[in-house]
């Protein structure tokens, strides 16, 4: 088998460009190639972006290629939840312990970086170019301007609706799933006061939770924050019967009275914005002769753990990992690739789908909120033994994610006995925090 020098990448988001920095900087000769046009020239994606949460698997290749100063330029840091609820009172709940963050980014500020970053290390990025058909065997792709580009090696970053893995998929033993959530979301946003200041408390990520529904908000650079509602498309409230003027403002006068407030074009951004899914797709093998899948083609998932992008630079950084122990063999590299990442994103996937009920319902909830003040006195108490979830995923990126959410179904398992406690509510300071503790495994 020759050896790999030239790799194309189809999509030059997030991903895919960050890929292209951290093999440029192997020596490989990398090709980027985005089907839309160059986003630093034009204004693209408005309305469908999702604002994203940058945590600790996001920053550690950040750091690792050191564009992490740069990043945090672009970054607000998010100490915790600003909890609505329907009168408007505020309750704010901490992330982690002090210091601990999640940082609110622009997709589109990010992906200016990466690309910029890619360029400086000499990858050639193309724009406009939408990937029509794939030769696996030969590693040739075919644009829909005719053209024909060989390599010899293709990478899938190229999101949820991936071609290079729809082409896979047409081969032989690949295992492919995808499920769509009931719940669609509409982006919103809530503008800068005009002094261009926040309107709202500028260092937290705020969620209404309504049940079966949530709006969040993020903040931006500019001091106004991108709002998302994530609602189901058909039932007694959803988007099916938010199609006037009047059912948009009186639900959200109803559901949402202090967003409503906050958001003078509602009825503009929200009868103008698309309505857009959510998908959660899983496959294997994620490689195919010399053509491998990453990011959100091999596993998109829903945002609700914040943690797509962060999944997916996850894989760049590990790939990486992988070419230097292997000596940029390529061949074993995608190989133990698919088998190392395979179980982690599968864990992922599943505890983003859980969070989704977390954030729209049990945060609101008193025995949630105590179930978490116990929770936080054990990681206090025992900071090495009881790292609670959240914190596993968020701000710990050397405990893989399969690993986290075994040790939280031990972790629920335990805590699900303690909550039995009689008077809990009053007494829960004079609980054995050291036996709840020993119930771990050791």
């Amino acid at each position: 088998m020759s050896k790999v020098e030239n790799i194309s990448i189809v999509g030059a988001g997030l991903v895919g460009s960050l890929m292209g920095i951290y093999l440029a900087k192997r020596g490989f000769k990398v090709s980027l190639f985005e089907s839309r046009l160059d986003l630093r020239k034009n204004n693209i994606d408005s309305g469908r972006s999702i604002n994203l949460a940058l945590s600790n698997r996001g920053w550690a290749p950040l750091r690792e290629l050191g564009l992490e100063e740069e990043a945090k330029k672009l970054a607000i840091p998010m100490n915790g939840r600003m909890m609505h609820d329907e009168s408007g009172d505020l309750t704010f709940q901490p992330y982690g312990k002090d210091g601990q963050s999640i940082f609110s980014v622009s997709r589109g500020g990010l992906n200016e970086l990466l690309l910029n970053t890619a360029e400086e290390n000499g990858v050639k990025i193309f724009f406009n170019k939408r990937c029509t058909h794939i030769d696996l065997e030969e590693n040739t792709l075919t644009f829909s301007d005719g053209e024909e580009v060989k390599s010899d090696a293709i990478i899938g970053a190229d999101g949820a609706y991936s071609i290079v893995r729809g082409v896979i998929q047409k081969t032989s033993r690949f295992n492919y799933s995808q499920h769509y959530i009931e719940h669609g979301y509409k982006e919103l946003t809530i503008p800068a006061t005009d002094a261009n200041d926040f309107k709202i408390e500028k260092n937290a990520l705020h969620i209404w939770p309504r049940g079966t529904f949530m709006l969040i908000a993020l903040p931006n650079l500019d001091g106004s924050f991108t709002v998302t509602l994530f609602l189901p498309y058909e039932g007694e409230k959803s988007f099916a019967t938010l199609t006037s003027d009047k059912e948009i403002t009186e639900f959200f006068q109803t559901t949402f009275p202090d967003a409503h407030d906050l958001i003078p074009s509602l009825l503009s951004d929200f009868q103008e914005h698309p309505t857009s899914s959510l998908v959660t797709v899983k496959c294997f093998p994620w490689h195919k002769n010399q053509s491998l899948l990453i990011g959100d083609a091999a596993h998109a998932i829903v945002p609700f753990y914040g943690q797509g992008m962060n999944c997916g630079f996850e894989d760049c950084r590990i790939l990486n990992k992988l070419l230097e122990e292997f000596d940029n063999d390529w061949e074993r590299t995608i190989t133990s690739f698919s088998v190392v990442r395979k179980n982690d994103a599968d864990a992922i996937s599943d505890l983003a789908l859980h969070n989704f009920i977390e954030m729209r319902d049990l945060v609101a909830d008193d025995n949630f909120l105590l179930r978490k003040k116990i929770e936080a006195r054990l990681n206090k108490l025992y900071p090495d033994q009881w790292i609670p979830l959240y914190s596993m995923v968020t701000f710990n990126e050397q405990i893989p994610y399969s690993q986290a959410q075994k040790t939280g179904r031990i972790q629920a398992n335990i805590m699900d006995e303690v909550m039995k406690t009689p008077n809990l509510q009053e007494n829960w300071e004079q609980l054995d925090f050291e036996s709840i503790v020993n119930q771990l495994p050791h």
